[in-house]
């Protein structure tokens, strides 16, 4: 493993986090599932090349490529043992978890459901029995503009950060860092982070947010108006 992004208060390692020992005082996490996606979102366009987001050698953010060690069912026994635990996903491993409390991103008008794809994703959060939802629309309609294949909002993250309690100053791990969402969500909200990403091409695009952030000292919330409706809304057209 080596360090990509290093301050006071992040750093961004490169390598298998399975590697690493450290203290945190939280894991908040959208791991691989192990559905072993398909990341070539030209499946969606319907044939229409002008709906086709063309990278590389592939189609989509992910460039058609596949997520590493998605190919495999996902194991959460490394990050149970930690104070406070969120892992995104949690209907494709909710048989080798506890029980515990289930968040719910609705990712759509309710019109819209039933409509395409998933309304929503789960996560299993530890402690607790309760269901809590948050609709945050902010990642609408953007398949082919996302920095990462499964980005996350920012703010869906930092949601997580206050329903799994965590203090602020503490020290949030991403052993699934992907883009860097849940290391920038910390930073919005006055916490540390530890990030681990195995995927070279998914650590440059996080420390290049991350180099962003600090150098534009401010909020990374993607759009205006998500900063300002905390997602309940669509971005302006």
């Amino acid at each position: 493993m080596k360090i990509a992004f290093q301050n006071e208060n992040v750093t961004l390692w490169h390598g298998d986090c399975r590697e690493w020992s450290g203290k945190a005082d939280a894991v908040i996490s959208d791991p691989p599932y192990g559905m072993n996606l398909d990341t070539d979102n030209s499946r969606f366009s319907g044939g229409h090349v002008a709906s086709q987001a063309k990278r590389g050698n592939g189609i989509g953010t992910g460039e058609g490529k596949p997520i590493l060690n998605d190919d495999k069912p996902f194991d959460p026994a490394p990050w149970l043992d930690f104070p406070s635990v969120v892992l995104w996903g949690a209907n494709h491993f909710a048989a080798r978890v506890p029980v515990g409390t289930m968040l719910v991103w609705i990712k759509k008008l309710d019109s819209a459901f039933g409509t395409f794809l998933s309304d929503a994703e789960l996560a299993w959060m530890k402690g607790g029995h309760g269901v809590y939802c948050r609709r945050d629309m902010s990642m609408w309609a953007k398949a082919n503009d996302r920095l990462h294949t499964n980005e996350k909002p920012v703010g869906l993250m930092a949601w997580c950060f206050d329903r799994a309690k965590v203090a602020p100053g503490a020290t949030v791990l991403d052993p699934y860092a992907g883009s860097g969402t849940t290391l920038i969500a910390a930073l919005e909200t006055g916490r540390k982070a530890i990030g681990i990403e195995i995927d070279e091409r998914w650590v440059t695009v996080a420390r290049q947010r991350l180099e962003r952030w600090h150098a534009q000292g401010r909020l990374d919330f993607g759009t205006a108006n998500e900063k300002l409706t905390g997602g309940l809304l669509p971005p302006n057209p």
